[in-house]
């Protein structure tokens, strides 16, 4: 039961922002990362949790938000910090992952943008990960970044390795990085 009240003080504290949001990663388109990448899982916020259900709906004054899970649904919270140069290698999830910026910048890039055009997201930004392309992480700033991620994955998805799956890179010369 803590792990679930805490979980859910997670996820409801990941959306908490004035700040405009960074535009979903699938418009146009987690255990550990690459070796030598440098980015880091904060231990202290590490925890997953199943729901059994199949639809929580809520209408507050004008505002509603419902969210819909056949079967139930498994949800992770984590949080990474990035040194500098540092990056999470190419990597893709099962589900929606919604990530909050806490500190410094992180740029996403996905793979299947043939222009390779950054996402950048400064502290205080989110930024929509849909999970159906592969993507990558960088810090490619001075000073160290750290996110809170939200994942979202079907019932019994192995913790924590089923919410990651690396994935290749794009060709050479598509991100001017994996040259």
């Amino acid at each position: 039961m803590y792990r679930l009240a805490i979980l859910l003080l997670l996820l409801a504290a990941s959306g908490c922002s004035d700040e405009p949001a960074a535009p979903a990663a699938s418009i146009p388109h987690t255990p550990e990362f690459t070796a030598g990448s440098g980015v880091a899982f904060d231990p202290l916020i590490n925890h997953n949790a199943t729901f059994d259900i199949d639809k929580v709906k809520r209408i507050t004054g004008n505002w509603e938000v419902e969210l819909e899970a056949k079967g139930g649904l498994d949800i992770a919270v984590r949080s990474f910090i990035y040194e500098p140069g540092s990056f999470t290698g190419w990597h893709r999830h099962p589900g929606p992952v919604f990530i909050q910026v806490l500190e410094g910048t992180v740029t996403f890039y996905e793979a299947d943008d043939p222009d390779c055009n950054p996402i950048v997201v400064p502290a205080g930004q989110s930024y929509l990960d849909l999970g159906e392309h592969a993507h990558i992480g960088r810090n490619e700033g001075t000073v160290r970044a750290k996110d809170l991620v939200v994942l979202f994955a079907p019932p019994g998805t192995p913790f924590p390795t089923g919410f990651r799956t690396d994935a290749p890179a794009p060709p050479p010369g598509q991100c001017p990085f994996e040259n």
